[in-house]
């Protein structure tokens, strides 16, 4: 039985994100979804000692068509600002030392121009700082036929998959009827529930960066999480 997901890509995302990625077999940003402007896509929420702050790449929307493959980051500093704003914040966190290099090379490095190259990355090297091993692939890979629900499981026939593992906000448009016709088990994700963890502010904040369990919680990041299995 081999299972997938397919999720758009995110900026640095929440650990729920990353729960989904280690949950499946294969992982597919779907990037050739279309952009929506001040979404999760280009920005998302660390903790300060002002509260809840956003840090968002500015990136150019020539079109309410243009795909999140397309787009393109119209500003080369927004990378310094960022690491800046992490320092500032995250210093004092238990385990930001440990994991300082890894990052501080990213931000401080050579930085692509489009934006869903710019979070792969990040998804890739918060992937192996957590130990996550799921195949990772686009999209942009696949056939991609018309119709919300048609798109999602063509690319689930063409994986292989016999299960789609879905976040919660697609019950919405998704057509059951149509996966169960076409053999493909679906699957729920659940956000509810998660632990607790210390935090350098309060009050505890669970819709933030998964950076924000890594600099705090470090290897012991895992049992805040659902996937891994641990968390009793």
């Amino acid at each position: 039985m081999k299972k997938i997901a397919i999720l758009q890509s995110s900026y640095i995302p929440w650990k729920g994100y990353f729960d989904l990625i280690n949950m499946v077999d294969e992982f597919v940003i779907f990037d050739t979804a279309q952009y929506t402007k001040n979404d999760w896509r280009n920005r998302n929420r660390i903790k300060s000692n002002n509260g809840v702050q956003w840090v968002s790449i500015p990136c150019s929307q020539k079109s309410l068509s243009q795909r999140i493959i397309d787009t393109k980051i119209t500003d080369p500093r927004w990378a310094r600002k960022h690491w800046q704003t992490i320092l500032q914040n995250y210093s004092k966190a238990p385990y930001f030392k440990h994991y300082r290099e890894v990052f501080e090379n990213f931000y401080r490095g050579e930085i692509d121009d489009f934006l869903s190259n710019v979070n792969f990355s990040l998804i890739s090297i918060v992937n192996d700082v957590l130990g996550i091993k799921t195949k990772i692939t686009s999209s942009n890979e696949y056939d991609l036929l018309e119709g919300q629900t048609e798109k999602l499981l063509g690319i689930c026939e063409q994986a292989g998959a016999d299960v789609y593992l879905s976040g919660p906000s697609a019950k919405d448009y998704f057509d059951t009827d149509l996966a169960e016709a076409k053999g493909i088990q679906v699957e729920w994700m659940d956000y509810s529930g998660y632990p607790e963890y210390r935090q350098l502010h309060e009050p505890f904040e669970h819709g933030v960066t998964i950076l924000d369990l890594i600099f705090n919680e470090g290897p012991n990041a895992q049992k805040y999480m659902k996937s891994f299995g641990n968390n009793d």
